[in-house]
């Protein structure tokens, strides 16, 4: 394997004439490497196909840039502002907070901490190497203590947690009680805990002082290049209600801090209150608030999950605005990951000469080679054609990272030996680049954010997916490819951009077509589409498992989405109990069939199975012969299979299909112009279908396992198309593009781009 090593990100995805673009690189093995512009036009080096594509573009950044490495800090904490050292206690102090471990036996985890690891200087609330809970002091000249609990901890359970040390008499309390109700923790009231503990004991007089910034979940150990806090000892676990004393406090105080009561005497010096900052519909906020009036407050890094159940959830309530002091925890990982904060190389101001369609910046150092994708849009309410492309961007970030191609059980539901891809084992080999929706944190708790600001090994033109075919964003360039094979004139447009712009994005365009796989969708961006439709305009749906997860945006922050699986759905993981709403937005996640908007209202067909084992064809159903929907089979023979060939699957219908439903929600009016056949058993019907389990549920042997093509005519002289699947458009280049798949494709885009009014019936 070649040494040579180079990666990088942009700070935006979907940029116009005017609008600038900056670049992050790290390169390891040469001095320096080359970046150049290339438009992209195929990705696909499948020998069976017509091969990638690129067009160099002359810009002002193709040049020779410098190599530096640049590392990524991964791991979610809380920074602590305390500009007028109020927390640089020498004489006593007491640290308490409410937590939940999950991998109490990973090492030294920091809970609340002013540390210096290098001097041994300051004071730590941690979780030590022997799984207890432990005071850290220290003076950074040689004296230090360390004072544990004799009990380890267990994961997954609720205690309240305190540490006090008095320098003035060298006495140390740890206090440790476990918290747990019926709900709360992992094990219920039943089960046998360690009993409280309170211990006590005198040990060196030792007068502390703390220069290093504090931190929830970790402990600072440097400054990175760009003077970021750069912080180590990361906790995996619930810190709920943590707070901090000027004075040493004893049993009784902390009998009564376990309790939910007041310590009595002097209060805390701080007291944070992670629920403070829900408000009527949401927590989207990096705020941590000290409530003590000292004003010691802090800011979420690396996005720790929020809107997540306390150590006082009593299970009644499932949203965090119905009993926010029950939702007082933050869920911290040592693999969260929001912005690898890299210096940026080099930037971009787009030209107008830069048409709109897919770019990116390609990296050469000596053997290796990067991409990295962005697309041009068109001036806002200035388009400059009839059909916009809908990049599904956010389908790529929840896929970001996806590891699941070297996992245990992948072959299992993909129904063959997976293909591993050199990014595969790149992301393998450095977790620190975080993970996508798809993956399980080191605790085993689901992702449920994923952020653009990093590195995508996997968001590549040239990337294959574990099933050994395209997937996503280079799935995605087989349509740009066709758009530019057969001459059309296009737009493309980001979900980015019709999320925070909406209908006003879309309504100058005839026709919108989406991507391959378009499953990620905001209820904004639902709801633009759908307002799209009904003012008339017209939307070609050529993929499958589309509009199926509900996904938000932080507020502000673009580059991040959220999704929290739930009980329904296709899902890598669940959402464990009390955490199913959104904190970005407040609104419940999991599948829009579940929230009463499935796929088939928008576009006649929704998920309906899925298989990897191969693709198969469609055969016309007798709606094809109607006289509203013959245009669409012009130049078809009748008898003719439709797609029995292509790069996915050798076929044009499959990996996931959908399927016309009028119980679902499929118009009345849905003319099923053609069905496939012919699916293995790999082929499963969705799980949320599946309300007790029987055998005959695979392709073979249930008819709803399908993909189903669809045309309807929307009020307002507005119309769908929509094609079930996502081999669909690996099917267009075959034949050099002459073939049923692309001419059925072509005729319903020329049909849609005409000026005429379309028929309502």
């Amino acid at each position: 394997m070649s040494s040579e090593s180079i990666h990088g990100y942009s700070d935006r995805i979907s940029v116009s004439s005017g609008q600038r673009i900056r670049f992050m690189v790290s390169a390891e093995g040469g001095t320096s490497y080359r970046a150049d512009i290339v438009r992209l036009i195929r990705g696909d080096t499948n020998p069976k196909g017509p091969g990638p594509k690129e067009e160099l573009i002359e810009t002002s950044i193709s040049n020779e840039y410098p190599a530096r490495y640049q590392p990524v800090y991964a791991g979610s904490h809380v920074l602590i502002d305390d500009p007028a050292q109020l927390l640089n206690l020498g004489i006593a102090i007491t640290l308490h907070a409410f937590i939940m471990p999950t991998t109490a036996g990973k090492g030294a985890q920091g809970i609340l901490a002013r540390w210096d690891p290098e001097l041994r200087m300051g004071w730590a609330m941690v979780i030590d190497e022997q799984r207890q809970l432990a005071l850290w002091i220290g003076d950074g000249v040689g004296h230090s203590l360390r004072v544990a609990a004799p009990t380890p901890l267990l994961d997954n359970v609720w205690y309240s947690a305190g540490t006090s040390y008095d320098s003035s008499t060298g006495r140390a309390i740890i206090d440790l009680r476990p918290l747990v109700n019926s709900v709360n923790s992992l094990v219920g009231p039943v089960a046998i805990l360690p009993a409280p503990i309170t211990h006590e004991t005198i040990t060196q007089q030792i007068k502390f002082s703390a220069e290093s910034q504090m931190v929830f979940a970790g402990w600072a150990s440097g400054s990175s290049a760009t003077g970021a806090t750069i912080v180590d000892g990361h906790y995996n676990g619930k810190i709920d209600r943590p707070c901090v004393y000027a004075r040493a406090l004893g049993a009784a105080e902390f009998d009564a801090l376990a309790t939910g009561r007041e310590a009595g005497g002097v209060g805390p010096i701080a007291r944070w209150d992670f629920a403070n900052e829900i408000a009527s519909s949401s927590i989207a906020s990096d705020k941590v608030t000290d409530t003590s009036g000292n004003n010691l407050n802090g800011r979420c890094i690396n996005m720790p999950a929020r809107g997540m159940t306390g150590h006082t959830w009593a299970g009644r309530s499932e949203h965090f605005i119905h009993a926010p002091a029950e939702y007082g925890a933050i869920h911290f990982h040592d693999d969260d990951l929001e912005d690898a904060d890299w210096k940026p190389d080099f930037e971009l101001e787009i030209a107008d000469s830069m048409r709109s369609g897919a770019y990116a910046a390609r990296l050469r150092i000596r053997d290796a080679i990067d991409y990295i994708p962005f697309f041009v849009r068109p001036v806002t309410a200035r388009p400059t054609a009839k059909i916009a492309f809908l990049a599904p961007t956010a389908s790529y970030m929840a896929y970001a990272n996806e590891h699941m191609g070297v996992g245990a059980g992948i072959e299992a539901i993909i129904g063959r030996t997976a293909v591993v891809q050199q990014q595969d084992l790149y992301l393998y080999e450095h977790p620190e680049l975080a993970l996508s929706t798809y993956d399980v944190h080191s605790d085993g708790s689901g992702v449920c954010y994923s952020s653009r600001l990093r590195p995508i090994p996997n968001m590549r033109p040239n990337y294959r997916h574990e099933t050994g075919s395209l997937w996503g964003f280079a799935a995605d360039l087989d349509l740009v490819g066709w758009l530019e094979a057969k001459a059309y004139a296009y737009d493309v447009i980001t979900d980015e951009d019709l999320h925070l712009e909406g209908t006003t994005l879309i309504n100058s365009y005839k026709v919108v077509i989406t991507g391959t796989h378009p499953e990620y969708y905001s209820s904004a961006m639902l709801d633009a589409l759908e307002t799209f439709l009904i003012a008339g305009g017209r939307l070609m749906y050529l993929g499958g498992n589309g509009f199926y997860w509900v996904t938000s945006y932080f507020p502000g922050k673009p580059h991040l989405i959220e999704v929290r699986k739930g009980e329904g759905g296709s899902r890598a993981w669940q959402a464990r109990p009390g955490e199913y709403y959104h904190s970005t937005t407040g609104e419940r996640g999991g599948v829009w069939r579940n929230r009463a908007r499935p796929p088939q209202k928008l576009v006649g067909v929704g998920f309906a199975a899925q298989g990897f084992d191969y693709s198969s064809s469609y055969r016309r159903m007798p709606d094809s012969r109607d006289h509203d929907t013959r245009f669409i089979f012009d130049g078809v023979p009748d008898d003719e299979l439709i797609g029995d060939f292509g790069l996915v699957g050798g076929g044009a219908a499959g990996h996931e299909v959908d399927r016309y439903d009028l119980s679902l929600g499929t118009p009345a009016n849905a003319r099923l112009v053609a069905t496939s056949e012919g699916h293995s058993d790999s082929y499963q019907r969705v799980v949320e279908e599946i309300l007790f389990t029987y055998p005959g549920a695979g392709g073979t042997q249930d008819p709803g396992v399908r993909a189903d093509i669809v045309y309807f005519p929307t009020l307002g002289g507005g119309a769908v198309f929509s094609t079930g699947s996502i081999a669909w458009c690996g099917s267009l280049s075959h034949n050099n593009y002459d073939n049923n798949v692309s001419r059925i494709t072509a005729n319903v885009l020329d049909h849609f781009m005409a000026d005429d009014r379309l028929p309502s019936t």
